[in-house]
């Protein structure tokens, strides 16, 4: 596997190898000491998938005040992900990355905590995978508007579906500071 900076402090691109033939391919979604060996130590606490369809967009999603990273990928189909500084005394703050990640390039992005997520579907559909280093709180879960103008996010259209949580999320400056997770390893 390969690491590649984002511009965005501690926000990598990760290209797994990929092993073919004609039978198909293989390829190691995630092995605990490869990424250590690349610099990212993360603990495992919980896998997720999600399946959407052209055009939707989820985000932006984060959790505090137990932050998760997020190593995500796509299994089927293609999506721009974007990932977002929000911790408020990161010089990087409010600024984002985004990329695409398919199937077809089999490439993923590592999400420290303290980043906000999200994505949206370019292909017909796709299936996303989360690796996430804290486990899912509903109580801890909080979202920041996908159109925030203080962030600026380039999205590649108008989304034609979002959830209702979503579709309301405040903007960043509407949320208290102390709300938002600290920079521990600025």
């Amino acid at each position: 596997m390969r690491r590649v900076e984002t511009g965005l402090p501690g926000v990598c691109l990760i290209e797994p190898r990929a092993f073919g033939d004609e039978r198909g391919w293989f390829l190691e979604n995630w092995r605990e000491e490869s990424y250590r060996e690349a610099g990212i130590a993360l603990r495992a606490a919980q896998i997720n998938t999600s399946h959407s369809a052209r055009n939707v967009l989820r985000g932006l999603h984060y959790q505090w005040p137990e932050p998760q990273g997020k190593l995500v990928w796509v299994s089927q189909g293609a999506v721009f992900d974007v990932a977002v500084d929000i911790r408020p005394d990161s010089p990087s703050f409010r600024q984002w990355f985004g990329i695409e990640l398919s199937a077809a390039n089999h490439h993923q992005l590592w999400i420290p905590p303290g980043f906000a997520h999200g994505f949206q579907v370019l292909s017909e559909s796709a299936t996303f995978s989360y690796l996430c280093t804290a486990p899912y709180r509903p109580d801890y879960d909080a979202c920041i508007a996908w159109d925030d103008p203080s962030i600026g996010i380039d999205w590649p259209q108008q989304p034609s579906s979002l959830s209702e949580r979503d579709r309301v999320a405040p903007r960043l400056e509407q949320i208290a500071m102390e709300r938002l997770p600290a920079c521990e390893s600025c």
